[in-house]
This record gives C-alpha cells, structure tokens and sequence, in this order.
C-alpha cells in the first residue's frame, strides 16, 4: 500500500466525527440548509437533522423535500411567524424533558428573517444549550459575489413597503460607514432602488438573484446603471441587495456643491444640474435640488 493511500485510510478524529443521535447532547440545534443547491448541505447538518428527536422547519413540505432528497426519516413539526407563540412553551417542555431539537428555515441560517431568533432568546432564557451549525447565507454569498468592501457591512432584511417609511428607514443607515445588505422582491425593486438612489446618493450597488441556483444572477454599477437595468429588465426570484460605504474621497462639501450648481443651473436648469451634480458630489438627489432651489 503507498503512503498516499494509507493517509487516505487513516481514521477521522473523534472531534471532526460526525453525530449520531446517542451522541447528540439534548439542546437546541440552529441548522443551516442550502439556498439553492442542495449539496450546499454540510455533512455535520446532515447527522444532527437525522438524529435529532425533532425538526422544527418554517414550511414543512419544504423542508421534507429536504430531508426526502438525503432520506432522512426525522419528524417534523411546522414553527413559523403563526404559530411562535403557542409553539415555544411546547418547544421548551421537549427540551426540559432532554430532547434534541434541530430549527431549519426555508433556506439558509435560521434567524436571519424569521422568527427563530424568538425561540433562541426563549430556550436560552429557560438555560437551554443553542447549538449552531453554519452553512449556507444568502447574505454572505451575496457579499462574497459583490466584491464590495467586505471588511465591514450591515445586513438591513427587507425595507419597509411603503415609500415615506423605507425612506426614514434609508436615511437612518446613510452615514453607516459599511456595506449595505438588503433582501427585496422583485415588485419591489425598482421603487426600492429609486428611494435608495434620492436618500443615499450614487453608490456602487451590486443586485443578485437566485445565488447558487440555475439562473444565479449578478448585475454591477451605479444606482443609475442599475435601475435602468430593472426598468427593461425585471428580476424575479431571491434578490440580495448590496449598496457599497459612501467614499469619503468622492463626498464634496457644501461650498463645492453650491459652486458647481451655480456653473451648471445656467445652461442645464434646476432638475437636471441638480441630478448630475448629484453623481458627481456624492450627494443625494434631494439634498442637491434643495439647495438648487436656494439658489435659483
């Protein structure tokens, strides 16, 4: 036998093992599962959800395709935004009675939009062991296919639905100085987009869709490149939203923005001088065309 073989018949340690379910310690298991491609699955993931006692899943049917597809025969129980309130006292008794119980979402790790994170606080409160299996992320896929600053970013979810609202919302993250991550729909995009651009000013902005699936997406450039971008071609499935840190070396001050309003209103007019200096400045449409106004 070569030595390359006999590395390769050496046992797995102990600790990188895998566990099976008289191995598993009762408590609270946090499972990531794939976005997308299902071999996304991580083996540890694999022993915990087959040996758990129960598996709480946001839709069942989804997940049960899940466990079909790695002939898992683990029980599932439905825990969603509904049923939150009644399903965590029984939660808790399981785990006070020294069960295992794994929490799966649709996709991706679990608490990162939706409620599990309810469930966490209530288990950690009653002194419940949290176990949490990494995986896949929408968020961190996302970020990784951005090639945005990576070293600092802010996951937001979704925007509010209503404009005035996800404006206020857009204005609070304005001076956060790190990459923005938001989950948007498709009907929701272009408005979304538009809100971004008058509050936030041009920024680099990466939109993705449908990460590690068949018609995983990426589409990169300015605000203005972007929604031009939707407005003949509308996204559809899971977007993931990434909007670069404002340079500060791109950020005029007021007295350069005046300035350059004041060479340009004379031959562009208000509006459309208010916009490019905009781009230029770093500056948000709206605060650029209130001091246009100022000025005319």
């Amino acid at each position: 036998m070569s030595t390359a073989n006999s590395k390769a018949a050496q046992p797995i340690p102990q600790h990188l093992r895998g566990e099976s379910s008289s191995q598993l310690t009762p408590g609270l298991y946090v499972v990531a599962t794939p976005i997308g491609n299902l071999r996304d699955i991580t083996l540890r993931a694999l022993d915990v959800l087959g040996g758990v006692n129960r598996v709480l899943a946001e839709d069942t049917r989804q997940t049960g395709k899940l466990l079909e597809a790695f002939d898992i025969k683990s029980s599932l129980t439905a825990y969603h935004d509904h049923n939150a309130a009644a399903r965590i006292p029984q939660v808790l008794g399981w785990l006070e009675a020294g069960q295992s119980v794994a929490l799966v979402s649709d996709a991706g790790t679990p608490l990162v939009s939706d409620p599990g994170f309810k469930l966490v606080r209530a288990a950690l409160a009653a002194g419940h062991e949290i176990f949490p299996l990494p995986g896949a992320s929408a968020v961190l896929a996302g970020l990784v296919k951005s090639g945005l600053p990576s070293d600092k970013f802010l996951f937001a979810g979704f925007l509010p639905v209503k404009s005035a609202a996800r404006k206020r919302e857009i204005d609070r993250l304005k001076s956060v100085p790190a990459t923005l991550i938001f989950f948007e729909t498709g009907p929701r995009i272009l408005a979304c987009l538009t809100d971004l651009e008058s509050v936030l000013g041009q920024r680099q902005v990466v939109l993705t869709r449908e990460l590690t699936k068949h018609y995983e997406e990426a589409r990169y450039g300015s605000f203005t490149d972007i929604i031009k971008s939707v407005e003949t071609d509308i996204p559809r499935g899971e977007l993931v939203l990434l909007i670069g840190p404002s340079g500060a070396e791109e950020h005029w001050d007021e007295a350069r923005v005046i300035s350059a309003l004041s060479d340009r209103i004379p031959d562009a007019g208000v509006k459309r001088a208010s916009t490019e200096i905009a781009e230029l400045a770093g500056w948000a449409k709206r605060d650029v065309y209130a001091l246009a106004l100022t000025l005319k």
